[in-house]
């Protein structure tokens, strides 16, 4: 498969000697990943993190696609991401399935998302949302298209509605966007504020976590900056 995409992109950039060449390296390509497949596979089937991670890809390929259009900045996003968090080698060892998530023309979300059901916690599946929105977000705009894959990612996740609402509105500003984040009405309270804040606080706080994967602490703590934001916006409308 990998010499045919060698030689498509060996065309584009430089004709036909291009894709001779391109051909001729993704064949080689192609004979490394058939003997070292059993590696890989063996490699993350021992590993529950290893499993998240390529289901993770999967969801996050399944936002990229849902516009029908695969966005370079939405790829870079995810590549960033990985490479940021877990770093380069264990990154590049990721993304040799993700071209292939790409490439399908269907994902069953709910397949994906049963592992992170299971095999983790509500406040983790959170982090996952969070960082789909991020994903849609990558190009400036979550379309429409992209926000209702990531609804129902949210739901196989079983994210709670007033949580999804939360995450949306820390992407996507609009008015009352602050009180949105806190899951509050613009009519609350200085005191319903405070005690939402603190709830928010608490809920979002990276110790919550108790997970030591940086990806997952970093988007705790992205989140949690959210909040504050969130409430500071609100001190200063009503001068509290």
């Amino acid at each position: 498969m990998i010499k045919w995409i060698g030689a498509f992109m060996g065309y584009y950039f430089f004709r036909f000697p291009g894709a001779m060449m391109g051909f001729f390296i993704g064949g080689i390509i192609d004979n490394y990943k058939n003997n070292s497949k059993s590696v890989f596979q063996t490699r993350f089937s021992s590993s529950q993190t290893g499993k998240l991670q390529l289901n993770l890809l999967a969801l996050a390929a399944t936002v990229i696609k849902a516009d029908g259009q695969v966005k370079t900045q939405e790829l870079q996003f995810v590549r960033n991401f990985f490479i940021a968090n877990y770093g380069s080698d264990q990154a590049a060892i990721i993304f040799e399935t993700f071209n292939e998530q790409i490439k399908k023309e269907v994902q069953n979300i709910s397949d994906l998302a049963i592992l992170f059901v299971e095999r983790s916690t509500y406040e983790t599946r959170l982090q996952v949302l969070h960082f789909l929105f991020g994903v849609g977000n990558a190009d400036g705009n979550v379309s429409s298209s992209e926000l209702d894959k990531i609804n129902q990612i949210a739901y196989a996740l079983g994210i709670r509605t007033s949580d999804f609402d939360s995450i949306k509105a820390m992407f996507i500003k609009d008015t009352g966007s602050s009180y949105k984040v806190l899951e509050i009405l613009p009519s609350a309270s200085n005191d319903e504020v405070k005690k939402a804040y603190r709830e928010m606080a608490k809920r979002y706080h990276p110790d919550k976590l108790q997970s030591k994967d940086p990806a997952l602490i970093k988007g705790a703590q992205e989140k949690f900056q959210e909040v504050q934001k969130a409430y500071e916006t609100i001190q200063k409308e009503r001068n509290l």
